[in-house]
């Protein structure tokens, strides 16, 4: 399990440094088809090794590359949400979760895809800032979803925050890659809090794991930053519909 760990934990590592959201999405398919680990034990340690590897990758961009209030008033709500989907988690027939996952991902990453005209979407002011006034509730909204579901299904969100901060809160994409990372952060901790006492983790498979992550995400998290918002939106959209794609085919096969 230490050699698969190694190398996937490099591959999500990395995806979660370029797009702020790939990793997380990748990281319980990895753990579950990839290492071999149950998924009672995979999303925990997901949101481990996610919140960790985002932790790092966020480092970069740590001088102007984050939004600080938006990610606070995303990531409070989720606080909670995230816990509470944590709790429900093993409540609910997997495949059905699993499906109703992966059409979510597939509109995240057409939107993505095939982004509007208008700049930054309805809560951008034309000086590059947003309408607090009329988006707050929407804000909120987003950090309350996004919270739940890393608590429940073990990922960090970014494949919903990142739509939801370029297309409807306006920020471009060398500030969405940062924020999202923090309010995964923020989210995984709440969600993995939930789990503590309840299940038994392989450390080992763990640390190997998340280690490798946070050195990956470190390194591609600089490379991002000499891309364009272009490569990286479609990028990011291709990967989404891919693994789509293959948790649909997983959810309807069993």
């Amino acid at each position: 399990m230490i050699v698969p760990a190694l190398v996937l934990g490099l591959v999500v590592g990395a995806l979660l440094g370029l797009t702020g959201a790939g990793g997380s999405i990748l990281a319980v398919p990895a753990l579950v088809y990839g290492v071999g680990m149950p998924l009672s034990e995979a999303i925990p340690t997901s949101l481990v090794v996610v919140g960790a590897a985002s932790a790092v990758a966020v480092i970069p961009r740590l001088q102007g590359g984050v939004n600080w209030r938006l990610a606070a008033v995303i990531g409070a709500p989720g606080i909670a949400t995230a816990f509470l989907g944590s709790l429900i988690s093993g409540m609910i027939e997997p495949r059905v979760l699993l499906g109703v996952f992966a059409v979510i991902m597939v509109v995240a990453g057409v939107r993505m895809f095939f982004p509007t005209k208008s700049v930054g979407g309805p809560c951008a002011l034309p000086d590059g800032g947003t309408d607090w006034r009329h988006c707050l509730p929407r804000a909120l909204a987003t950090g309350a979803v996004v919270g739940f579901l890393t608590g429940l299904l073990g990922v960090g969100g970014g494949f919903l925050i990142v739509p939801a901060l370029t297309l409807v809160l306006g920020l471009p994409m060398a500030l969405t890659v940062g924020t999202s990372l923090v309010i995964i952060v923020i989210n995984s901790a709440a969600g993995f809090a939930a789990h503590v006492g309840t299940v038994e983790l392989d450390w080992a498979v763990v640390g190997v794991f998340a280690a490798a992550a946070m050195a990956a995400s470190l390194a591609a998290g600089r490379l991002a930053r000499g891309l364009s918002d272009v490569v990286l939106k479609r990028g990011f959209a291709v990967l989404v519909l891919l693994v789509a794609a293959y948790v649909a085919t997983r959810a309807i096969i069993g």
